[in-house]
């Protein structure tokens, strides 16, 4: 019997995730189980994995360090080691339990391991639970530049329980917003009003929106999971906004800044040159503005800044035949792709996000 699931990826919530991942560990019999934690996850998270399912033999727990400046090969290959020394094979299983950073690199690292064995997502941060975790991306930095190795793999499952958020630091639950709010503005007018007035106190009300934010991108990685045409609107203000990421991670003189932070900006960005580019309503241009700076301080940049994160601009991801490539709005809800822009409309979309 192949140890996978019918039907891989799929996100399940709450109480019924539960009830599907110890039936599927129960029934599946992998023939080891390792759980990929980082410091912080190991210490608040994994006591109530425990709780929440009883192992017949205690998992071997592998602990990465904290942080996107530990999103590397160098990481990997020690976790690699660790389970080929513990005894990993091909009908083991990956537990990844914690934020982006750990269900990125260890979706990579089980993608990999003996050309691929078997790994759950158990998202622990909002951020992880919008995006990171769904769709099948898994991947490592190269060096400052983001996520430039890796795979597209989906996890058996995708086990979401907003108790995990309890967990986090305020400014991480502000981080991972800025996902939900990039798919307010992709995907509908409705969606974005109820995003950019969430309420995060308001625990029932704020899941239904976490959900919500999940089915947006579900439908969109389901009708294009290759990311050949439509998977690429996920990719709204990440084009500035991972430069702007990479930029502060290798730069002496700046504060790290929180993925979210960076994809605010970037969000603003990309609104600007919709609007320049595709006209998109300035009004709405404004309303955007002001709703992200509600939730995220304004970044400063000098010139030369800018220039050292359009020149970043060249490792991205989306670029063809040398050209980088935007995706860009027309309306909330309404995107263009492969889009060209030229440096001269970046400086003034950088001016325009200093002055507002």
């Amino acid at each position: 019997m192949e140890k996978t699931l019918k039907e891989k990826g799929v996100v399940y919530k709450n109480e019924i995730a539960w009830k599907v991942f110890s039936e599927s560990i129960l029934n599946l019999k992998f023939s080891k189980i390792f759980i990929i934690a980082d410091e912080n996850t190991k210490h608040y998270c994994s006591s109530y994995l425990f709780k929440k399912h009883e192992f017949e033999t205690t998992p071997e727990t592998i602990i990465i360090p904290v942080g996107e400046v530990h999103k590397n090969i160098d990481t990997c290959l020690k976790v690699w080691e660790t389970l080929s020394e513990k005894g990993a094979d091909r009908n083991s299983l990956i537990i990844n339990l914690g934020g982006g950073v750990v269900t990125d690199l260890g979706g990579f690292v089980a993608s990999t391991f003996m050309r691929g064995i078997s790994f759950i997502n158990i998202p622990t941060s909002l951020l992880a639970m919008v995006d990171a975790s769904v769709g099948g991306k898994n991947g490592v930095d190269l060096g400052h530049k983001k996520n430039q190795i890796g795979v597209i793999n989906l996890p058996e499952m995708v086990i979401l329980d907003t108790e995990f958020l309890k967990t986090l630091p305020q400014e991480h639950i502000i981080s991972g917003l800025a996902e939900m709010l990039k798919h307010g503005l992709i995907h509908s007018k409705e969606y974005w009003e109820s995003i950019k007035n969430a309420d995060i106190s308001k625990k029932i009300d704020f899941e239904k929106l976490i959900w919500d934010s999940i089915e947006i991108k579900k439908v969109i990685v389901t009708k294009d999971p290759l990311e050949k045409d439509l998977r690429k609107t996920l990719n709204y203000g990440h084009t500035l906004g991972h430069a702007i990421e990479s930029y502060f991670l290798e730069s002496s003189d700046k504060k790290n800044l929180l993925h979210g932070e960076a994809i605010a900006a970037g969000l603003i960005l990309a609104t600007y040159i919709s609007m320049e580019t595709f006209s998109f309503p300035k009004d709405t241009l404004n309303d955007v503005t002001r709703s992200i700076f509600k939730y995220f301080p304004k970044q400063y940049f000098t010139q030369n800044d800018i220039a050292s994160i359009i020149n970043l601009l060249a490792f991205d991801k989306k670029n063809r035949n040398g050209k980088v490539l935007f995706v860009l709005l027309e309306d909330i809800g309404r995107h263009k792709y492969n889009c060209e822009v030229n440096n001269d409309l970046i400086y003034s979309a950088f001016e325009y996000y200093k002055n507002f």
